[in-house]
């Protein structure tokens, strides 16, 4: 089914050629057609028309008023203050829009796909091979998964990547103390599970570690398999990849715990970039764009400068020879441009990376393997804070481990649900698996729902209060949806556009109508926040039409159908909404 015209692009339509026939050098202009509190639609573009016009704008704004026909669409138009137009749209032009919506086969509520998708590769759920996942791993998961469902929805190619910290100097200690002591990581992956897994990982490390800083003769001999693993020795990298297999047993059970899809064919680490790096440098100096500096290999910027008005460079590779995260982060960028065909590179990643994305950003610039056509862009996060506003730590002042925050999360959701379990008829299956789609809901709504440049505080108590603006209110309407459809019986959702509409339901009718505009702007705009705003707004209005309109002890039995398929595509348009976020929706809470 082809998407359907919004109701705000056809008043538009009336409002533009009202326009041009009253002023014809307006032909094309922009009438500033927004929502209003005052009307359904207010018009502000005349006043900057009049302007340049030199003419009157309240006499312009009644002249196009004359000229605009009301009936199937706007109901009523006025001028009001200087020249402001306020509009009102026919309660048929409403309920057919939505019923176009609601009859939408392809499930997509009328959504039309974005006007030039392209190919975006997006880095997002960067974990670290033998480290646990903590508290600061869950807005680049978290955020990352709702832009890739988002950008999916709207049409653009999305390439998955999880640029994993699997490289570096810790994985000679960790090499050589597994090459002498063989039967640490002995299992098979099917007997393991993530937990176990984590705690295998964290033992041996702990143990390497104190080895390497007590034992001379093993600090050297650690230091050494560095070199073999820089140098591909194949018993080092056989070592190695024991290490990432373990990690990768722990990320996907921690993954799954967020209820998100991470593939193993998506988590491209730092080792992947390995063959790329000398290449790299070479191409940076033999252009000019690197230069030597004391040994190492330099890009300068004229406007980054440091504490004391020096300029910052961009070390791409150090005096050592050695190649540090700016040589692999532009060998990603060459990759995703020039194999991936990427015409976007979606960052997200946390805010205090800033100034180092900006001068690998331009470093890649200068190289031409950015321009006019391939752009990229870091999706910066703020921190995770505490209910004290402080960065947020267990009571010992240790980093909050992922798994803990995420299983208390499900423990306290679990009790929600099951105060009200008796109420609703859920049995203990539903009990467990609703608590577990609440728990994890509210995490991701509370970091959503925050613009993802602002920190927010984690306060688990309100994040799963059924007041307020959170996921578990979101739910908790949509499940109410899903009760009263079950108990309509005989009667079944059908429009009725002959109808009058109540204040409530032309309310609920009109946001409904803005759905498919505001989820090309989010993922457009990258701000998932919005969408959060929108269905929090939508779940909102649901309570006010509530409150004001019966659905199945309506006037009338034709009422009762159009109430019933205001709710459903209400229902739809929640859950869809929430898919885009990553957060499921119970029938039944």
């Amino acid at each position: 089914m082809a998407s359907v015209t919004s109701l705000s692009d056809s008043v538009q339509q009336h409002l533009a050629s009202a326009l041009s026939a009253a002023l014809p050098e307006a032909a094309g202009a922009d009438p500033l057609l927004r929502r209003s509190d005052r009307a359904d639609y207010q018009a502000n573009g005349i006043l900057a028309l009049a302007k340049k016009a030199k003419a009157n704008p309240r006499e312009l704004a009644t002249q196009v008023v004359s000229g605009i026909v009301t009936g199937e669409v706007i109901a009523d138009v006025e001028v009001s203050g200087p020249g402001f137009l306020n509009i009102t749209v026919a309660d048929r032009a409403i309920t057919e829009n939505l019923a176009a919506r609601y009859a939408d086969d392809t499930g997509r509520l009328g959504v039309p796909f974005a006007a030039h998708p392209g190919t975006t590769v997006i880095d997002y759920a960067q974990p670290n091979v033998a480290k646990e996942m903590h508290v600061g791993h869950l807005r680049s998961a978290v955020i990352g998964d709702a832009m890739v469902r988002l950008l999916e929805f709207t049409g653009e190619n999305v390439v998955r990547r999880h640029h994993i910290g699997d490289w570096g100097t810790q994985f000679g200690m960790l090499i050589q103390y597994l090459d002498e002591h063989p039967h640490e990581l002995d299992h098979k992956e099917s007997e393991v599970s993530g937990e176990e897994a984590m705690s295998n990982l964290d033992r041996l490390y702990k143990t390497a570690r104190r080895l390497f800083d007590s034992d001379e003769e093993f600090k050297t001999r650690a230091r050494r398999r560095v070199v073999d693993l820089q140098a591909g020795d194949e018993q080092t990298l056989a070592i190695w990849q024991k290490f990432v297999d373990e990690s990768k047993i722990y990320f996907f059970s921690v993954f799954d715990k967020l209820d998100m899809e991470v593939r193993d064919p998506d988590i491209v680490g730092e080792s992947g970039y390995n063959d790329m790096l000398a290449e790299t440098c070479r191409l940076l100096e033999e252009s000019g764009v690197a230069v030597r500096s004391e040994g190492a290999l330099c890009v300068f910027f004229d406007d980054i400068k440091g504490p004391e008005g020096n300029p910052v460079p961009l070390i791409v590779q150090k005096s050592d020879d050695g190649y540090g995260y700016a040589a692999t982060d532009l060998s990603a960028i060459r990759d995703r441009v020039f194999n991936l065909k990427a015409s976007t590179l979606l960052y997200v990643v946390d805010a205090r990376q800033a100034l180092h994305f900006r001068m690998v950003f331009e470093t890649a610039r200068r190289a031409g393997w950015l321009n006019d056509d391939v752009s990229a862009v870091q999706l910066a996060f703020g921190t995770v804070l505490g209910k004290d506003g402080k960065p947020f730590k267990t009571r010992e002042g240790e980093t909050v481990k992922l798994e803990n925050l995420l299983d208390e999360a499900v423990e306290r959701a679990t009790a929600v649900v099951r105060e009200k379990a008796e109420k609703v008829g859920l049995t203990e299956d539903e009990i467990v698996e609703n608590g577990r789609y609440v728990g994890v809901g509210a995490v991701k709504y509370a970091d959503l729902s925050t613009s993802a440049v602002r920190d927010y505080k984690f306060d688990l108590d309100q994040m799963v209060s059924l007041n307020g603006d959170t996921s578990v209110y979101l739910q908790y309407a949509y499940a109410r949806i899903r009760s009263i459809l079950r108990k309509a019986g005989e009667a079944r959702p059908v429009a009725h556009p002959e109808l009058e509409l109540a204040p409530a339901e032309r309310a609920l009718g009109l946001h409904l109508d803005q759905f498919a505009e505001t989820v090309l702007e989010v993922a457009a705009a990258r701000e998932p926040h919005k969408m959060a705003a929108y269905l929090y707004q939508l779940a909102s209005l649901l309570t006010s039409f509530y409150d004001q309109c019966p659905v199945l002890k309506a006037d009338s039995p034709a009422q009762v159908e159009n109430r019933l398929f205001l709710v459903d595509l209400t229902a739809r348009t929640l859950h869809q909404g929430m898919a885009l976020l990553g957060i499921r929706t119970p029938d039944k809470l």
